[in-house]
């Protein structure tokens, strides 16, 4: 094939995953003005799973020491722009809008610092960033789906701040009052109050406007309506794509030796015992996986024999882990660990949607250094249109493996999977 021509092949073949170009919508407003209590609103009315609200509090900056000591006596000017750390929240807010895994910083109001922890979003297919400066920076601005801009009785939110701030954030009264009067209301006609001009939406009265919590629902329901739709025209030219293209040369399939052909007819009698049944699959999901291993990188290794000789042998250049696509997945871990004893398992819940027929992700858990493994394997018995085999790729991708260390093991495949 020429140059040009698998280039070509490989941008149409280009895949976009569901969950890419996240939805995210953005809360503004003063401080006590009920932007979380409007985007808990917003969640409960959308009413579909994948939905996440990140706080801008977590994006202060870190404070030096004597900035901490002002913070401790109240002195400290927590709502200016400078006190946010808007690089890092746009960094984030790519890599959530890309499909990537986003780590997001952890701050502690009570310590005045970052904590070394972090949390993690990935994949929602709404994302509520909500702030009282959600609207300021333009780069966020660019990012964003829907802008709005809560709006709420200045006293109201005096008092929705003291209590909040006694009760979640270990402070008391004198000091809450003092940086209200200092910083809070000042910075509010400076800097919060100017985001209405840029809002699609301005929200007075908080959780009790229905209506308006009904416009921005049905607004994020067509906007996930219109990719959902695109998504399944993606898959559908995909298949067209591939159905009358040669297999890839990146597929091997066993060859169908007499051993292979004996497993196959023992497994498709009609009236074969579960037992025998479950021994001759744990004996192909065992030659599966050693064909896999034909994928993997080795070095010399040389080692002394218990008679004290010496054998140049080999061993894999780097950690070989695996990921098993529940549930069907599981049923090749017996033959993984025949192969491969230690090989530490990662788990992934993929399915279909009755709704849209994208294929969801429910659940995963994969080892932290993933990313750093010589080869991941990822088991998945059988695969028929390829969606799920598509989103087990792309999650593996998003969380840094890079795509030639990922080998796909499966038992039985449909043509345009």
């Amino acid at each position: 094939m020429a140059a040009d021509e698998f280039l070509h092949r490989t941008h149409r073949a280009h895949y976009s995953p569901p969950w890419a170009n996240t939805s995210i919508i953005g809360v503004a407003g003063s401080s006590g003005s009920g932007k979380t209590s409007l985007a808990m609103a917003i969640i409960a009315e959308l009413s579909l799973p994948w939905v996440v609200i990140l706080s801008m509090d977590s994006f202060y900056r870190p404070l030096d020491k004597e900035q901490s000591q002002a913070a401790f006596r109240n002195e400290y000017d927590f709502d200016s722009p400078e006190a946010i750390d808007f690089d890092v929240l746009v960094d984030k807010l790519a890599e959530i809008k890309a499909g990537k895994k986003a780590d997001i910083p952890v701050y502690s109001f009570e310590k005045h610092a970052r904590l070394d922890h972090t949390t993690t979003i990935y994949s929602p297919h709404v994302l509520i960033l909500e702030g009282i400066f959600a609207l300021h920076d333009q780069r966020v601005l660019d990012m964003l789906d829907l802008r709005i801009f809560c709006e709420a009785d200045g006293d109201l939110c005096l008092s929705r701040r003291l209590v909040r701030d006694v009760r979640e954030r270990g402070r008391d009264i004198e000091g809450c009052i003092k940086q209200w009067f200092a910083f809070v209301k000042p910075n509010f006609h400076k800097f919060v109050e100017p985001q209405r001009n840029v809002a699609d939406i301005i929200v007075p009265r908080g959780i009790e406007n229905k209506v308006a919590i009904g416009m921005v629902s049905d607004r994020i329901h067509k906007t996930l309506h219109t990719k959902s739709k695109a998504h399944q025209g993606e898959l559908k030219r995909l298949g067209q794509e591939v159905e009358d293209a040669p297999l890839s040369e990146n597929v091997v399939v066993l060859d169908g030796t007499p051993q292979i052909r004996a497993i196959n007819t023992c497994m498709m009698q009609p009236d074969v015992a579960r037992e025998d049944f479950v021994f001759y699959f744990d004996r192909l999901a065992a030659l599966l996986v050693e064909r896999a291993t034909e994928c993997m990188t080795f070095t010399f290794h040389n080692i002394k024999t218990a008679a004290g000789y010496d054998y140049d042998g080999l061993k894999f250049d780097g950690e070989v882990s695996a990921v098993v696509v529940l549930r069907g997945g599981s049923i090749l871990e017996t033959g993984l660990k025949r192969v491969i004893p230690d090989c530490r398992t990662g788990r992934m819940l993929i399915q279909t949607s009755w709704r849209s027929g994208e294929p969801e992700l429910h659940y995963y858990k994969l080892s932290e250094d993933i990313a750093t493994h010589d080869k991941v394997l990822l088991l998945d018995p059988q695969m028929s249109s390829g969606g799920a085999a598509l989103m087990a790729v792309r999650v593996l991708l998003d969380h840094g493996v890079e795509e030639h260390k990922i080998v796909f093991v499966t038992y039985m495949a449909g043509r345009n999977g």
